[in-house]
């Protein structure tokens, strides 16, 4: 490989462009890896409406599977401790930490690392390696960088159907845990919505009530474990909290999960808690905007609040076991409805963008 393709964010707002940057060298522990499929996430929307500050130009992308081209020496083993060659396919955790500051260290925070930096978020196309996102043909990883070899028994549509949000939801229900026999309600239908219901399902939920849109959305909330889905684009917030709360027998979930990111799903998630119950923020990693609530709901129904941010490799590693349990890998590779070439990435976002898709991906 001499050179590579990439869809690259030069203005927020504004068409991506098809650029070529040459092939990346690897020194030690790095890598080269041949993309394969890379997925769309809605976080590479917001990042395109400008609604997360980045280093503009940049290659987004930070759902891939790819195989190795070239690996810098030292690198021979993949996180788990597996055996590394070129021609593996593999995927990796999308951000790196220093594991030496503050979060890192004393606080054991790693996601919230001073040093963080994530692939196709935190890179200048302009600055070599150039290739630090997944949408292009090929992508260049840093040394400490958490790859998985991949099975060959899990499909690659699996993996990126699965994306970030598996690992994310993973986390998210880490610090707000779903429990045995609870009832829980779902906030959004997107890949992290999904993800939040698989997860509430395998953890033993007795009941999951998903409310988001559009139908085909609430389908695959449905053939994801949903019990019971709410249309949001149908129905009032009074009308939707009054159709939950009688899933629950009048006094409302054990566990409500946002998975939305629009920060008015906050209050009313709020609502839709029982007295005692406990709320996790999981979908607003963007800056989508400011909300007033009342904290008195707060004190009066006892909430535990949780927020959780991105993921660690340990999750990618939990997401490829989940993936290995039936049926979450047939499920997952299911999301993905729509493909497209690199050369019309502008497309694949406008399907994105508009909810016209289950999982949009890129095959350079």
């Amino acid at each position: 490989m001499l050179s590579a393709r990439a869809a690259v964010l030069t203005a927020y707002n504004r068409p991506l462009e098809i650029r070529e940057f040459p092939a990346p060298a690897v020194a030690a522990g790095e890598a080269v890896v041949r993309v394969e499929m890379a997925g769309i996430c809605g976080t590479d929307v917001h990042l395109w409406k400008g609604e997360l500050p980045v280093p503009l130009p940049i290659v987004m992308g930070h759902e891939t599977v790819g195989w190795t081209e070239r690996l810098g020496d030292g690198l021979e083993t993949d996180w788990r401790g597996r055996p590394l060659a070129a021609g593996h396919r593999v995927t990796w955790a999308s951000s790196i930490v220093c594991g030496e500051c503050f979060y890192c260290r004393v606080k054991r925070q790693p996601t919230r690392c001073l040093s963080r930096k994530a692939y196709g978020i935190s890179y200048s196309a302009d600055q070599p390696p150039h290739l630090r996102g997944g949408h292009a043909e090929a992508i260049h990883l840093r040394a400490g960088t958490a790859i998985f070899r991949l099975p060959d028994e899990l499909e690659t549509t699996a993996v990126v159907g699965a994306g970030c949000a598996l690992a994310t939801a993973l986390h998210g229900t880490e610090r707000c845990p779903v429990l045995l026999g609870d009832t829980v309600i779902v906030q959004g239908t997107g890949p992290v919505g999904l993800a939040a219901i698989a997860v509430a399902r395998q953890s033993g939920a007795q009941k999951v009530i998903a409310i988001g849109g559009p139908a085909h959305r609430l389908d695959l909330a449905r053939k994801f474990g949903a019990d019971e889905v709410i249309d949001f684009a149908s129905s009032e917030p009074a009308a939707r909290r009054e159709a939950a709360l009688a899933q629950t027998g009048g006094f409302g979930a054990d566990v409500v999960l946002e998975c939305v990111g629009i920060p008015t799903a906050v209050n009313e998630g709020i609502e839709l808690c029982r007295d005692g119950g406990k709320f996790l923020v999981l979908g607003q990693y963007a800056n989508a905007g400011d909300i007033s609530f009342n904290p008195h709901l707060i004190t009066r129904k006892q909430l535990q609040i949780a927020g959780s941010w991105g993921f660690e490799p340990r999750h990618v590693d939990r997401a490829l076991a989940f993936l290995s349990m039936s049926p979450w890998a047939e499920r997952f590779a299911g999301e993905v409805t729509h493909r497209y070439p690199l050369a019309e990435a502008n497309a694949a976002f406008e399907t994105v963008r508009d909810w016209r898709a289950g999982k949009t991906v890129l095959i350079p």
